[in-house]
């Protein structure tokens, strides 16, 4: 990661800090598990791509700040549920113990359901003078995070264990399990920096957003097999273990390597079309692709 991508990294994480509780009178475990589990470490790629959209198209980073914590909110929710015994009963994430570890299982569910609520607290509440692009955000984030989008995947997920799946239902899964909020932050960032953005623009953003999203989960499906669960902070080969199609058992980890790099080059000619005034989407894009953990 660029020096400017990780001082970006360390704004997003103040302005994380600023957006969760700090304390409750009457449920302080709550917002423990809450913070922990938005706190804890991650690569911050969602509010990267927002912030990293909105300064790109003119925008004040300042306006990004707030739906790319957003964002984050949704995906911590995401791991803090995907970890639960009931789906894929994951122990370890970021290098430390789960939510339901660290917590208990009741608390994991509930902080994971605070945070997917404060999200949206937090993209209304939006310091951008305009309601109708919070408004327009917010209907594009619940979609996205929603039974059309991330939890909608996650059931095909889970539906798909021990089933040997075509490439494109794999597709398919993971436009929904990982690629919907992906594609959404950079929707989001591009409404957030400029609210008449030409049509042109918008549909090159969301293309580039699109493949990207697929090249993230290619290159996770490729570190999952080649390093280890101290590398990655989380279990490896758990897919294995789970007997899910992956991308490296339909294509192998060459092939595979090799189409999410083809990927990056779509989506890196598509940002040039859109000429933003910087390339901050494009070495997000490239340590999307090439990062080792």
């Amino acid at each position: 990661m660029t020096p400017e991508l990780k001082s970006l990294r360390d704004t997003i994480e103040d302005a994380l800090r600023h957006h969760l509780p700090v304390s409750s009178d009457h449920a302080q475990v709550l917002v423990d598990a809450m913070r922990y589990a938005a706190l804890s470490g991650g690569k911050r790629i969602r509010p990267l791509l927002v912030c990293a959209t909105c300064t790109g198209l003119g925008g004040n980073l300042e306006n990004a700040l707030a739906p790319a914590c957003a964002v984050e909110f949704i995906h911590a929710y995401s791991l803090l549920h995907d970890d639960l015994p009931a789906m894929d009963d994951d122990d370890l994430r970021h290098g430390l113990p789960s939510g339901h570890i660290k917590f208990g299982e009741a608390n994991a569910i509930l902080a994971g359901d605070a945070l997917l609520t404060l999200a949206f607290q937090t993209l209304a509440t939006a310091p951008i003078s305009r309601t109708d692009v919070r408004l327009t955000a917010i209907q594009l984030l619940a979609e996205a995070a929603g039974w059309q989008g991330m939890v909608g995947g996650q059931v095909f997920d889970m539906e798909s264990e021990n089933k040997q799946l075509s490439l494109s239902q794999l597709q398919t899964l993971h436009a929904g399990k990982t690629g919907a909020l992906i594609r959404v932050s950079v929707q989001i960032g591009a409404l957030f920096g400029n609210a008449k953005v030409d049509a042109e623009t918008y549909v090159l953003l969301t293309e580039f957003a699109s493949r990207i999203g697929l090249a993230f989960q290619i290159i996770d499906d490729v570190l999952d097999v080649t390093q280890s669960t101290e590398q990655l902070g989380k279990p490896a080969k758990s897919d294995q273990k789970a007997k899910k199609s992956t991308y490296t058992s339909l294509l192998g980890v060459r092939q595979a390597r090799a189409q999410a790099e083809d990927l990056l080059s779509e989506s890196l000619a598509m940002l040039k079309r859109a000429e933003l005034e910087h390339d901050l989407l494009g070495e997000l894009a490239r340590t999307i692709v090439l990062r080792d953990h």
